[in-house]
């Protein structure tokens, strides 16, 4: 940065790369282990170079059709991260305002902010690509050094569409619901096409839909030819498609931050003044107080969760990628018995929920010195902030019981008992083993203990399986297995 003219776009752009790059874990034991699995990956990348040094790759039609589908799935995860990253920017972010009021063009901020966001993406995927490609690369196969290429080809485009999308959300729905609708449509987004190969129905000769689709665009010639066949091109080494690749992201950019300045600094603006809440007015303050303890502090909680949709949402849109693990159970052809199947997903679904929103009330306390010193029982506040995280949760964990009803009653009353065991555990274990932090930091990562999740996987598997087995054996699945 000392090289870089000071508030050029240079000089930004650098101090958004150190900031990307600083976001990472930086002490404690996440910091080890993941220097511990990259060196393990990096072993396994100069493994394989050293076996591939001598031999020569072939590039069959089919593997670029199955790129092209990698790209593709590749850039909804990453636009879903830049729509995140962008609403980060817009009202989470504490130097816009310094920024903005200093003699620097808003274009500069703009595509300085931009490409953090590109930086910050491409970091993401080149952990996981890099250290196999690279040795590769560099021992006999230099053409693949196109697939990184294609990884910033990808981060620009991801990081545009993410930008744009979440100021079309801003300017139609308002600064406030944008924070909680961007984040249900980076989370639909970023999942949509992992679960349409998921929900894909199995054919009747047992090969899954989405095999004999892939045939029929290998067929076709899609992926091969074309400009579906540009990405696949491009990742092994072809100069042209490289440099259309890499253009295409580049021109949208470039194009983000000419088009988009006037609605990136207007919903900044707007977040700005509108997401201030208005100020107590002192009339009937007599709500704000409730007869009894568990009553006061189920009010309090149940009001501190119900007020930011955004981060309510953001642990409700995890249950997406629980769906694949359900399809699975019950999608093959020794699939487990569906009853059974939605047994399991109940509680794993429960124990989820619950826990989550009950770490929630525990590291999200404002005044945790105040609740040690007063005359009141421990007991009896976790007791309300567990029934303030069941509350927040049922409308999710009742669904599959009463699904289940339509089948077997009594397997319904079994799943929703164990449904309530399980996701009471979770939640008295994430209560127990939580700890205070700041509300502003969840937005960005889910930072609970380690041993509460190891803690509440076993809980979740140990009633989700008793549940399954129950529900079983009294729908008459022991019948079907003669």
């Amino acid at each position: 940065m000392s090289l870089a003219r000071p508030a050029s776009f240079t000089w930004l752009a650098l101090h958004e790369l150190r900031l990307a790059v600083r976001a990472r874990p930086r002490r404690g034991v996440a910091r080890w282990i993941g220097y511990l699995l990259l060196a393990g990956w990096c072993l396994i990348g100069v493994a394989l170079a050293w076996g591939l040094r001598d031999q020569p790759i072939p590039i069959p039609p089919a593997a670029m059709t199955g790129l092209l589908a990698i790209c593709l799935l590749a850039l909804s995860f990453m636009t879903a991260q830049a729509m995140i990253g962008s609403q980060r920017t817009l009202y989470q972010s504490g130097d816009l305002q310094l920024l903005l009021s200093a003699p620097i063009p808003g274009r500069t901020v703009l595509l300085a902010k931009l490409l953090g966001i590109v930086a910050t993406i491409a970091l993401t995927y080149a952990v996981l690509v890099l250290p196999i490609v690279v040795p590769v690369a560099v021992l006999g196969h230099p053409r693949l050094f196109g697939l990184v290429a294609v990884l910033v080809a990808l981060a620009l485009v991801a990081a545009s569409l993410g930008l744009g999308l979440t100021l079309l959300i801003a300017t139609s729905v308002g600064p406030r619901a944008a924070r909680t609708v961007g984040q249900i449509a980076a989370a639909v987004l970023g999942g949509s096409l992992f679960l349409a190969t998921q929900l894909m129905p199995r054919s009747a000769s047992g090969r899954s839909t989405f095999v004999a689709l892939f045939e029929r665009l290998q067929a076709a010639g899609i992926g091969t030819t074309g400009i579906s066949g540009l990405p696949a091109r491009a990742a092994f080494g072809d100069p042209l498609a490289i440099a259309l690749v890499l253009g295409v992201g580049l021109v949208l950019f470039a194009g983000a931050g000419v088009t988009l300045e006037r609605s990136f600094l207007a919903g900044y603006l707007d977040g700005e003044i509108k997401l201030s809440r208005t100020r107590p007015t002192g009339r009937a303050s007599g709500r704000l107080f409730h007869a009894g303890l568990t009553r006061t502090v189920f009010a309090k909680e149940w009001k501190l969760l119900a007020r930011d949709p955004a981060l309510a949402f953001q642990i409700v849109l995890r249950l997406i990628y629980l769906a694949p693990l359900v399809l699975g159970l019950i999608g093959n052809r020794h699939a487990v018995p569906i009853p059974a199947a939605l047994a399991f997903a109940s509680v794993l679904i429960a124990s989820q929920l619950v826990g989550s929103f009950a770490w929630l009330t525990v590291s999200a306390e404002d005044a945790p010195d105040l609740l040690q010193v007063a005359p009141v029982a421990r007991d009896a506040v976790d007791n309300a902030k567990l029934l303030a995280a069941f509350a927040m949760a049922a409308p999710f964990v009742l669904v599959l019981p009463i699904v289940l009803s339509l089948q077997t009653p009594v397997g319904a009353v079994i799943t929703l008992a164990m449904t309530v065991l399980g996701g009471g555990s979770a939640g008295y274990v994430e209560l127990k083993l939580g700890k205070p932090g700041k509300r502003g930091a969840f937005n960005k990562r889910r930072s609970g203990s380690i041993v509460a999740g190891i803690l509440s996987l076993l809980i979740a598997l140990v009633f989700g399986g008793g549940a399954a087995a129950l529900v079983f054996l009294v729908s008459g699945g022991m019948a079907t297995l003669r």
